[in-house]
């Protein structure tokens, strides 16, 4: 049989209504919604940990971060983990990472030196654009040097810590701010932002592999909509600040608001940030989609479109991710789009994993799924409306988030409970753990999360009985 490719489009803080085909009427992203029209869009898909690290990692071996033992941030991921492209390399697969992986804490370390490469045949990693002497500086190097000085979104905090504890000077000139709450246009030129390199070398991976004819992996680590939203000029401008919808808050809320906590002006000014952000990931989208077209392996190529989590913007008075899970950092895109008639275009709105990517890739290229994967395989519900799960797992260091149909429960490592009714008016924003009227579905509620966590169990195998 002829293995399909893969194209995993893999972007960094995106909201599950980051894109106008899930009801965003606000957003421009035409090209995105033109992939969403091709197929099969998994609207209630939720990642396994609400920060970048722990949630790539889950999401490229198909195991909970709790199995993996890495739930929070600054864990190196060992060497030998079993990861997607090391599942796929015996059946003739080549794949590669362009752009941000972020499988090594990246703020304590010299990124010219060797990467572990966790089984792909080629790495471009660049972790934050342009904050170290990593594969896209090289790329800008290469290509347009007098760009070097612009392609800094800013030094990460505890890199500048380390850098003056070791008595390091790089040389790399950084703006003066990492995170204001604004848009920000692009120091740099338009085609050499972290988005173009890694749609550009995407691009040429791919031209590469269509002239071997070699089934391939490309995952298209994209850092974007992450902050500070920086993205050129042209796409802030396709959006009118006063024209945006802002978040609603409940009275006890809203009460907090003011001129100096999270005011409209505010508001507006991130939504036009991160929304010009996507619809700048929207138009390198649509070269990737270009490309394989102009290839001629659009039939032989499974797309896929994700995030590793989502972003608050301004909702809970919060911005960027985190705890307790809500929605907003939890849900995210999830598109694939399968080669041939394998599946008709369509929305499924049941409960869905993160982890259910990797097995459902397995299934699509004909290839068994190890006994270890934790995820369940979407591929009947690529063919059919199967039904969906019954919760989806959050989990981080001391809690674990579990997501029902109308439920939100969490569940504290002191014992403390919370419990949120996502069917009533802010219902998100109020906990009832302590209603008495809740108490049935508090209980249903622990029950699914301790059958949950049996059914994830993956013990050693037997030898023998005895």
């Amino acid at each position: 049989m002829r293995r399909p490719n893969f194209l995993i489009i893999y972007t960094d803080q995106q909201r599950w209504d980051g894109l106008g085909a899930n009801g965003n009427q606000d957003i421009h992203t035409p090209h995105l919604d033109r992939l969403t029209s091709q197929s099969v869009n998994f609207d209630h898909c939720f990642v396994q940990n609400p920060v970048c690290m722990p949630s790539r990692l889950s999401f490229l071996t198909g195991q909970y971060p709790s199995t993996l033992g890495v739930t929070h941030m600054g864990v190196p991921v060992p060497e030998d983990t079993v990861t997607l492209p090391r599942l796929l390399a015996p059946y003739g697969y080549r794949s590669a990472n362009i752009g941000k992986l972020h499988f090594q804490p990246h703020a304590n370390r010299d990124h010219r030196t060797h990467h572990p490469p966790y089984g792909f045949d080629h790495l471009e990693i660049s972790d934050e654009p342009g904050s170290y002497e990593d594969a896209y500086r090289a790329w800008v190097r290469r290509l347009a040097p007098d760009q070097l000085p612009h392609v800094s979104l800013g030094q990460a905090p505890m890199a500048e810590v380390w850098q003056e504890t070791m008595k390091i000077e790089d040389g790399i000139e950084h703006p003066p701010e990492r995170f204001p709450i604004e848009p920000l246009a692009s120091r740099c030129r338009d085609d050499m932002t972290h988005t173009a390199f890694v749609a550009e070398q995407s691009i040429e991976f791919m031209r590469h592999q269509a002239r071997t004819g070699q089934p391939f992996l490309c995952i298209a680590g994209i850092y974007s909509p992450h902050s500070p939203w920086v993205a050129p000029q042209q796409y802030f401008d396709l959006y009118d600040r006063a024209a945006l919808t802002l978040p609603t808050f409940p009275p006890e809320v809203e009460a907090k608001r003011g001129a100096q906590n999270f005011p409209d002006d505010e508001l507006r000014l991130a939504h036009q940030g991160y929304y010009g952000q996507i619809s700048e990931v929207d138009h390198h989208v649509g070269r990737l989609l270009a490309a394989i077209d102009d290839l001629g392996i659009a039939d032989d190529t499974v797309v896929i479109f994700t995030s590793d989590h989502g972003e608050w913007l301004g909702e809970h008075l919060r911005y960027g991710k985190g705890y307790p899970a809500h929605d907003q950092c939890s849900r995210v895109p999830l598109l694939i789009r399968p080669t041939g008639d394998t599946a008709a275009a369509r929305r499924d709105s049941g409960l869905t994993e993160a982890l259910d990517v990797l097995p459902t890739i397995l299934d699509l290229a004909g290839i068994q799924n190890p006994p270890h994967l934790q995820g369940a395989s979407l591929l009947p519900r690529l063919h059919d409306d199967a039904p969906g799960g019954a919760s989806a797992l959050t989990e981080h260091t001391g809690w674990k988030s579990l997501r029902t149909e109308r439920f939100r429960y969490l569940l504290h490592a002191d014992g403390t409970e919370n419990l949120f009714d996502l069917s009533a008016e802010w219902g998100d924003y109020r906990d009832l753990s302590q209603d008495p009227a809740y108490a049935p579905d508090l209980a249903a509620s622990r029950h699914e999360l301790a059958r949950k966590l049996l059914a994830a169990e993956r013990p050693q195998p037997r030898a023998w009985p005895y």
